[in-house]
Formats: C-alpha cells, structure tokens, sequence
C-alpha cells in the first residue's frame, strides 16, 4: 500500500517511521516532511494546507491511504476533499475538526454531552472579558477560540493579567480571527494528562496515555510552547482510569457530535486535568498530539498501517486488541534557543549518526544543505528512549539528547522526573 503523510513535524516523522515497519508498506510519502522523514519517504513539495495539491498527488501517485498529521489541513476540509473523491483518509471532516478549530463550540458539545470540563464564558469585549473573571473568580485561563498552534492560551492570576491577555487577543489582534473570541475559565489544578482514541466513527479504541509538557521552562515555568518534551505511561493512570475517561468523555462527545449530524472518523485526543474531584476535559484536538505521538508510537506492537486501515474502512470493530511494550518511553524536545520567541535558524547539526544504543531521534525543524542536517524551527528534534521501566527510558532519552549538538540548542531536564519520585 502507498501511503502520504501529511506534515513536517516530529510527529509526522514518527507516524513513517512507524508506518515503514508494516509489512504491507509499499512507498511512503511526505507533505512537505523533514530531513528526517526524507531518509524514509518521498517528499512531495507540498505544503500540509495544499488540499487541492494533496487532492491531485493522491490521484496521481495511487495513494492508497491518507495520513493527516496536523489540525490546520483537518480545519480547512482536507478529509472532506480526500473522501469526496473515494480516497480513504484517517483525520475527521471539517466540521469534527472544530473541536479543536473552535474552543466555545467545544465547549457546547461537552455541555451537551454532559461531560466534566471547566466553567468558562465566551466572551467578545475587553469589558466581558474583565466581567466573565470577576464571575469566575481568579486565577483564570483565558483561551482564543480559534487555532493557535499553542499559543492561544494565557494563564492570568491578577486583574492585570486578565486585561493585559484580552488586550493582546481582542485588541491588538495577535492571532487574528483566531481571538475574535475568547473563552474565560475557571483554572483547573491537579495532573494533566493526554489521552488519545482512534474511532472509525463507531467503534472507539484508547492509545497510551500520556503526559506532555507544555512550558518552556523547568518545574513548568515560562511561556506555553507546543511541547517540550513527554512520557508515557504515567503511574497516576491505570487501565480502569482510562475505561472511565472513555465512558465519561470521549464516547459521550462523540456520541454529541453525531446528534449534531456530526460524524468523527480519526484521531480524539482528550486533554485531561485530573482533580480532586476526577478527570475533568481542559481541550479536545482533533489529531495526534506533538510530542505524544513520539513516544505512544514506539509502544505499539500492533501493525500501525492496518490499524489505520481499519480506522479509515470502519473495520475498527473487528481489529484484534492492541498489544503495547510493557515498559516505559520518554521523549526529550530539542529546541532552537530563544523558543517560543525569536529564534535563529541554518545552524548545522552535529552527532545524529552516532547516537546510543536504542535511541531514536525524530525531526521536526530540520532541512538538508547540501551535505547538512541544518535547524529549520523552533523545535528541531524529538529524542526518544523506550525502556524496561521509567528511569532507564528517562536515561536513554536524554543520553539520546546529549549525543547531538547545534547552536542554540536547549533542552528542558526534568522530563518525566516526577514519574521518579
């Protein structure tokens, strides 16, 4: 089977490394990819948000099955297209994806679907917004309602904060229609944790969960980034936590959605809090998580390809049980020093062919120059450990990390330690 991945993440670079070990692979593709992936699939010079260029590659290299990595192709229609022409996909239509491309429709659905997440107002004006925290009570969350690539979501804990966030979304415009609304909301404390299903519209199947870690800096401090780094599995979350997850959250979500006439067929990633007083939903995303993917895939046994068959077939029902490593699997971020603020790129990177044993280094922001592997983002890399037990995944992971070198290079150091302690 021929199959294209779309996406220049360490993410994508991960689902073809997975995908190339199934025995049924036949030639892989990237839309647009990374230096990385290019070592195991054609790169089409594409970008991820083509969707009449991916429409037309599809048809005319006989794509098989379609991979969609990240949201924004989701958000604009690209499963729709692909399905409208009888081209099998696995991402949801246009309009599942606004459970991520839309916070306050999210949130409509989880109200409907009476699932526990926080109290929050959608609010339009500096004035609702300062109004909508008062009711709530500080600290708050404000949350730009549409995509942001992680960056639409402020922590305030005084009045100031409050106003100095709904200036930047409503006034200045930072993200563009993106903040045009925002949602205030109540500040949820405790553990969060990811917890991603694949669904064929029907049947639905849990991954690992897993924990991701969103500030740039140590003990979770700094500015929000898109991940810097996570583990799975966590010791917090047992087999009957995530049976509970699935019957509480996910299958009422989906089960609302369809009422709505909205069928899911994809990827639901769940974003979790778990409170004092349960598992509560912080955000749905309507595809893999970056970097959970890069460490959920390496503890899958099953054959990925036909798993993603059965998703976009609807078979889902009849795939045997997934079988996972026993283990433990870490994944370390590798960023350009400056992230998530200004940045340099082009600089060369040194030590990828010598890396520990086991090790496994997934691209992100990575191009070829010539002869080079060079820094083309803010994240560059993903180094993975996968391990018998936690510490020994923690200890290759960042042996992995400190095997390579570029300029800039930053690395956050407490991945996984609480997971220690």
């Amino acid at each position: 089977m021929n199959v294209l991945v779309v996406g220049a993440g360490a993410r994508e670079h991960a689902l073809v490394w997975k995908l190339a070990a199934s025995s049924r692979i036949g030639r892989i593709y990237t839309a647009p990819g990374n230096a990385g992936t290019q070592a195991l699939a054609e790169r089409l010079p594409l970008q991820a948000t083509d969707v009449d260029g991916v429409l037309h590659e599809v048809s005319r290299r006989s794509i098989d099955l379609t991979v969609v990595g990240p949201e924004e192709p989701l958000a604009r229609g690209l499963a729709d297209h692909l399905r409208a022409h009888q081209y099998p996909v696995v991402g949801p239509s246009q309009a599942a994806a606004r459970i991520e491309s839309s916070k306050v429709w999210a949130k409509q659905v989880m109200a409907s679907a009476g699932v526990p997440t926080a109290r929050s107002i959608a609010c339009n004006s500096l004035a609702a917004v300062m109004a909508a925290s008062d009711e709530i009570g500080l600290p708050v969350v404000l949350k730009a309602d549409g995509l942001a690539a992680g960056k639409g979501v402020v922590i305030c804990a005084t009045e100031a904060e409050v106003a100095d966030a709904a200036q930047m979304f409503l006034v200045d415009r930072a993200l563009g229609s993106a903040g045009e609304t925002v949602l205030v909301e109540e500040y949820l404390q405790g553990m969060e944790v990811s917890l991603l299903a694949l669904t064929d519209g029907e049947t639905v199947v849990p991954l690992l969960p897993a924990c991701d870690y969103k500030r740039v800096g140590e003990g979770d401090t700094g500015p929000n980034t898109g991940g810097m780094g996570a583990y799975t599995p966590p010791k917090a979350v047992d087999g009957t936590m995530v049976e509970a997850i699935l019957r509480d959250t996910i299958v009422p979500t989906l089960a609302a959605m369809r009422a709505e006439g909205v069928s899911y067929q994809g990827v639901l990633y769940a974003g979790m809090m778990l409170t004092e007083t349960g598992p509560k939903v912080l955000e749905f995303n309507c595809r893999f998580g970056d970097p959970e993917t890069q460490v959920i895939l390496p503890m899958l046994n099953a054959d990925l390809l036909e798993l993603f068959v059965a998703v976009a077939k609807e078979r889902l029902a009849r795939f045997p049980a997934l079988d996972w490593f026993s283990g433990a699997c870490v994944g370390v971020v590798l960023a350009s020093g400056g992230y998530p603020g200004a940045y340099t790129t082009g600089h060369p990177i040194r030590g990828l062919e010598t890396l520990p044993e086991g090790g496994v280094v997934f691209h992100a922001g990575t191009r070829w120059r010539v002869h080079d592997i060079v820094t083309a983002g803010g994240r560059v890399l993903t180094a993975v450990g996968r391990g018998p037990d936690m510490a020994t995944a923690r200890e290759l992971a960042y042996a992995t990390a400190d095997a390579i070198d570029f300029e800039g290079k930053y690395v956050r150091r407490d991945i996984a330690l609480r997971e220690l302690e």
